[in-house]
């Protein structure tokens, strides 16, 4: 890693391999006009369709590296090894499918400087019926459970500054919840509008059972852990060691 970077971009991969060229294009268009000096972060999560190959002729560009599974974890395990070895002060996440742009990485950053996450809510969809319907319904229930008072969770954009993300929970589901976790530890958080944009290459992973079903269970979850969680402050130290 580039200990001069300001800002890791993590793209979690699965079986992406149609979709890589135009993510290596696009992200090597971005890097030059981003706002921060950034590295990108490529983590395969034990993808079987050669995607890994692809990712490390990618990540012969000095500013790529990558992470491999050694088999297929999920997405909350890839982005938890992603903040595991994240060295920059600012953690951001996008998707391989590039339904959003990392340009709207620039319009986040004009707001950390005051928010411990920004992050993104596609306002203009340009998802299937289906696939609309499925996330409007986690969303609501989401919200119904937790009240979090976050417009898009599963908005694949975001902006967090890496002391933030480092301190809170994880659990598998936890992808879901990452501006429920940041709250739950006090963090404040700014949602900005991005663009939206149809998927060109590949297929999505996601179906009614890991849209609607498990983040019902993920919720109940993150109540329970909630209703748990060990908050304190110190109101006068001992500070012995000090003196």
């Amino acid at each position: 890693m580039n200990t001069e970077s300001q800002m890791t971009i993590i793209v979690p991969i699965y079986n992406e391999i149609e979709s890589l060229d135009r993510l290596e294009d696009v992200l090597k268009e971005y890097l030059p006009h981003a706002s921060v000096k950034s590295e990108v972060l490529l983590i395969d999560d034990g993808s079987t369709d050669g995607s890994l190959e692809k990712i490390k002729t990618i990540c012969e560009a000095p500013e790529f590296n990558y992470l491999s599974f050694k088999e297929n974890c999920g997405l909350s395990s890839a982005i938890k090894a992603g903040i595991d070895h994240c060295q920059t002060p600012l953690f951001a996440y996008i998707d391989a499918d590039l339904q959003t742009t990392p340009y709207d990485f620039n319009t986040l950053l004009e707001h950390i400087e005051s928010h411990d996450a920004v992050i993104g809510y596609r306002a203009k969809r340009k998802d299937t019926l289906s696939k609309k319907i499925q996330s409007r319904i986690a969303n609501k229930i989401r919200r119904w459970l937790i009240d979090d008072g976050i417009i898009d969770t599963g908005c694949p954009l975001k902006v967090i500054k890496t002391d933030s993300i480092k301190r809170i929970p994880f659990f598998d589901g936890m992808h879901r919840f990452i501006p429920a976790l940041i709250l739950l530890e006090s963090g404040n958080i700014k949602q900005i509008q991005v663009q939206h944009f149809e998927r060109e290459a590949g297929e999505s992973k996601f179906n009614i059972f890991n849209r609607s079903i498990r983040p019902l269970q993920d919720a109940f979850a993150y109540r329970w852990m909630k209703s748990r969680y060990i908050s304190y402050e110190i109101a006068e130290p001992n500070d012995k060691e000090s003196k």
